[in-house]
């Protein structure tokens, strides 16, 4: 069964992440705001990935100093979706 959420992103220059996923698998992400050719490839590359290793791959990754950043968010995300 397929269940979409929406994420509201903090300290990200995007303001929300919309995800739909099936079981433990990533089957659509889409970004509202941010640096547009950067999310549109990170949804673009996590499409058809299992959660998990989602998760380890964007996980904690920084951007300018801000403590997170949009793929990170994509990960908190993907948390609350499991």
């Amino acid at each position: 069964m397929k269940k979409t959420i929406t994420y509201p992103t903090q300290g990200t220059c995007s303001q929300a992440i919309i995800l739909t996923v099936e079981e433990d698998t990533i089957c659509q992400v889409s970004f509202v705001g941010g640096c547009h050719g950067n999310t549109q490839g990170v949804a673009a590359l996590v499409q058809g990935m299992k959660i998990e290793e989602a998760i380890a791959r964007l996980e904690g990754i920084d951007c300018r100093g801000r403590g997170t950043s949009c793929p990170d968010q994509l990960a908190k995300a993907l948390r609350k979706v499991q």
